[in-house]
């Protein structure tokens, strides 16, 4: 089986002591066997990938092309949150298959974690851009205002990309190069070190690393 990635919750963090005894921070990624739902295949599909389903979700809530694809696979429906994998072409995986955490995963390999960040709504561009601030002495009247935002006569408007105040956060992010501490397959827990995006209980993808780091001198 070449699955490279699961689905998964972030369950939050804590600490560990490694085998020196340094403490480090560690974010605990709660893993469920993944369902098998569909198989794309480069011949029918122009790629090569696997569909994971996670989770559970109400069947009045699960679409039909999502229903049909479940009882083609022999599930009884579509999970919380569906994800295709890509795989290699010669990737052996049944339809309806589970597939977990020692499958995929082994202890001190790197991986990548894909989340949603935290929503922060809308902020001003100090906390969105991280502006410095006006001069706070008496009478001063630029204290937290974003500044210059344009020309004047010509063109006469903003362009598009200007570092302004906007919704902040609750956007898809992926922090790369993670190293795993810990795969718990028993009960379905990997440690990862360092921190991912998302809040506690938020979906989380964990996939093997795409670009791996070396050490200096290789």
């Amino acid at each position: 089986m070449a699955v490279t990635a699961l689905i998964g919750r972030k369950a939050g963090m804590t600490s560990v002591f490694d085998e020196a005894g340094a403490m480090l921070g560690v974010t605990v990624l709660a893993i469920e066997p993944n369902r098998v739902l569909g198989r794309r295949t480069a011949e029918r599909d122009g790629y090569d990938a696997v569909v994971l389903q996670c989770g559970e979700r109400r069947e009045s809530r699960v679409s039909r092309p999502q229903k049909a694809e479940a009882d083609k696979a022999g599930l009884p429906a579509a999970g919380e949150l569906v994800r295709e994998v890509r795989c290699s072409g010669d990737t052996d995986v049944d339809l309806g298959a589970a597939v977990g955490v020692a499958d995929v995963f082994e202890d001190g390999q790197w991986v990548d974690v894909v989340g949603t960040s935290r929503g922060h709504g809308f902020q001003g561009v100090r906390k969105r851009h991280h502006f410095s601030y006006g001069p706070a002495s008496h009478g001063s009247k630029n204290y937290k205002e974003p500044g210059s935002t344009g020309h004047s006569t010509y063109p006469g408007r903003v362009f598009k990309g200007k570092r302004m105040a906007g919704r902040h956060g609750g956007k898809r992010r992926t922090v790369r190069n993670l190293r795993i501490v810990k795969v718990d397959a028993e009960n379905g827990r990997i440690l990862v070190a360092g921190p991912v995006p998302g809040c506690d209980t938020s979906f989380i993808v964990i996939r093997h690393a795409v670009a791996k780091l070396m050490p200096k001198g290789e």
